[in-house]
């Protein structure tokens, strides 16, 4: 017999020198390689880690960086500049210059005085009633802004609690409408099977499919809502566009539900509308006490240092000439008869009863906003309470279909469906929490109370 020839290949041996070239030629290229995946994981984009705000924590936030709080000190402070400027006419006022020129005839300049290569002036008013009366008229009105600016800080507090609280709302009612929507396809593919088993009629099927579209709808809608109160918090409080916020359910605080009958009375000293209009009286009654005191003389510390020059030909027309020149002393005036000093009374007269009647009408309507915000805040409570209600049987009806559906006594998609009705009592109870404390800081801000739960 002849033996059978072996198929197995013929190892051939390569030289030594292209095993090592070979060897080098794959190093070099996995090398490469690890060189050339270490930038890109080095240049991965991080994810921002989102921000946990609490509510308080937010608030202050939104007071540090708000545009408006902004922009409503730098009107304080426009305020507060110009009431110094009618304040420094009561200061000394130091004045140098040159009033030197070409004259031909008796040297004089427009204002009256001689011509002086270099001239001193000093002014300080001592006793001037009606210019007295325009600064403290000026300094209320500064006054009144930084209250102003108090309104603002309340704004700011109010919006952004408010945009906080509805974002954890709407944040909970979507996690609640994601549970419907799994209901409400457990309901669909129920109806579905027992539509094709000729158990129902197609138009439950598509009532089923209706309920389904509904809650979807109803996701998107909320999901919109959701980042434009984002995006409002995120530019509130300073963050970037891009980062993700955390937020958790909470409550006002406590103080803000011990006030009741006291609120009113509070409103009247606290309501930033009502202490800026109140501002705003005082303001007019000093200026027309200034104005009455226009009939005073006025009493003015001047005093003038002047170099004249000879080529203003002073020794043609006076006796001597002196060339360093010094007057000191005070200007009095004592007015004989004024009209405009009788027009200026007329106005600041007018223009006091429309503060005082605008006062009065700010009053009325403080008080009456105060009570009517009262009355609503007891509506949400009581609406509040029903909702509540209404959630917890609508949970115990969902304990006795489990346990029913248990026992076999009913099918899958009446418990779905009591499931559905359940997350929509929770939605109405989410809404009438949130409508409560809505109305619990509109009162609050109302009664100029807002800024003090927070302290």
């Amino acid at each position: 017999m002849k033996k059978a020839r072996s198929h197995r290949p013929a190892i051939r041996t390569l030289p030594c020198g292209l095993i090592l070239t070979l060897l080098l030629t794959a190093l070099s290229v996995d090398l490469g390689a690890q060189g050339a995946a270490a930038p890109e994981s080095s240049v991965s984009p991080s994810v921002a880690a989102p921000v946990a705000l609490t509510l308080k924590r937010a608030i202050e936030l939104a007071l540090q960086n708000s545009k408006d709080i902004q922009v409503a000190r730098l009107q304080a402070t426009l305020a507060d500049r110009s009431a110094m400027i009618t304040k420094s006419q009561f200061l000394p006022n130091l004045y140098a210059g040159s009033g030197a020129g070409f004259t031909y005839g008796i040297p004089e300049t427009p204002g009256g005085r001689a011509p002086a290569l270099f001239s001193v002036t000093y002014q300080e008013e001592v006793f001037n009633e009606p210019l007295r009366g325009q600064a403290k008229e000026r300094q209320e009105l500064a006054r009144s802004q930084r209250i102003l600016l108090e309104d603002a800080r309340n704004s700011v507090i109010s919006r952004t609690a408010a945009a906080y609280l509805e974002l954890v709302m709407i944040r909970h009612s979507l996690d609640l409408l994601r549970k419907e929507q799994a209901s409400a396809d457990k309901i669909l593919e129920v109806t579905q099977q027992r539509e094709k088993e000729n158990f129902e009629l197609p138009v439950e099927v598509t009532r089923s499919q209706l309920t389904k579209a509904r809650v979807v709808q109803r996701i998107l809608q909320l999901e919109g809502r959701q980042d434009e109160l984002e995006v409002f918090l995120r530019s509130q409080t300073g963050l970037a566009q891009d980062t993700a916020i955390e937020v958790a359910p909470e409550d006002l605080p406590g103080e803000a539900e011990q006030e009741g009958a006291n609120l009113v009375a509070m409103a009247m000293q606290s309501n930033t509308a009502l202490l800026a209009d109140e501002a705003d009286v005082r303001a007019k009654e000093f200026r027309l006490i200034g104005e009455k005191r226009g009939y005073y003389p006025t009493l003015q510390f001047v005093g003038v240092y002047s170099l004249l020059g000879k080529f203003n030909n002073y020794d043609q027309f006076f006796k001597t000439f002196q060339r360093n020149n010094i007057n000191v002393g005070i200007q009095v005036q004592v007015p004989i008869f004024s009209a405009q000093t009788k027009a200026n009374i007329a106005l600041a007269e007018v223009n006091l009863h429309i503060a005082q009647a605008n006062l009065a009408n700010k009053k009325t309507e403080v008080s009456a906003a105060v009570r009517q915000k009262t009355r609503r805040l007891r509506e949400r409570d009581a609406a509040k309470e029903v909702a509540r209600l209404e959630l917890q049987l609508a949970q115990q009806d969902v304990a006795v279909l489990q346990s029913q559906l248990d026992e076999g006594k009913i099918n899958l998609r009446e418990v779905e469906r009591s499931r559905l009705a359940e997350n929509e009592k929770w939605m109405l109870y989410l809404d009438a929490n949130f409508q409560r404390q809505q109305a619990q800081l509109d009162l609050l801000q109302t009664a100029g109370q807002l800024d003090k739960v927070w302290q």
